[in-house]
């Protein structure tokens, strides 16, 4: 079973898992996004007292606490127990790509040269961390959703606000990939 479970498998699976947990989400009148667990928190740890957007009965979204819980224990089983010597595969597009802005391809998911502690220190290195940070804590804020809760959630309710803001999300990726890497590295 291990060997069936560490196996690369093909693109499609994802798909058809993230559909059946929507078909079950939708079933049972949820919706889906993991932004709205640094909500939860906060108000599970008493925000409320002091800031009104966190005074709301949080225990109603425990359900979501225990997905992102289970999305962590399944990370790390995974990368800890069934990750097996291909489970990168770059393509040599991507390689030559990043190659040309110095960074080489990497031997794990991130290429160290962004994502280490050696990276972090440095003062590119932590403004890049804490601009991104903050564009994205602001961005899933104000957009009211993140990534995933808009682009699964949102385009599977039919949501016009969902559907502008992955047209946003894909043009910052765009603009990101091919003008501020470059200027960046």
């Amino acid at each position: 079973m291990v060997e069936f479970l560490s196996q690369p498998w093909p693109w499609y699976t994802s798909g058809a898992v993230i559909a059946l947990v929507m078909v079950l989400l939708l079933f049972f009148g949820k919706s889906f996004g993991f932004s709205s667990n640094l909500r939860v928190i906060c108000a599970a740890c008493g925000a409320g007292k002091h800031v009104k957007f966190f005074d709301f009965d949080w225990r109603s979204q425990l359900w979501n606490l225990l997905f992102l819980l289970g999305a962590i224990i399944g990370g790390l089983i995974s990368s800890e127990f069934l990750a097996g010597d291909d489970a990168v595969q770059i393509s040599q597009a991507t390689i030559q790509d990043l190659s040309v802005l110095g960074i080489s391809a990497p031997d794990d998911l991130q290429p160290e040269e962004i994502f280490s502690l050696d990276a972090l220190f440095t003062v590119r290195g932590f403004l890049i961390l804490l601009i991104g940070g903050f564009m994205i804590g602001f961005g899933s804020r104000y957009a009211g959703g993140c990534t995933s809760g808009h682009a699964i959630s949102g385009l599977s309710n039919l949501q016009l606000p969902s559907l502008i803001a992955v047209i946003g999300f894909f043009i910052g990726g765009l603009i990101t990939t091919w003008v501020l890497l470059p200027l960046i590295f």
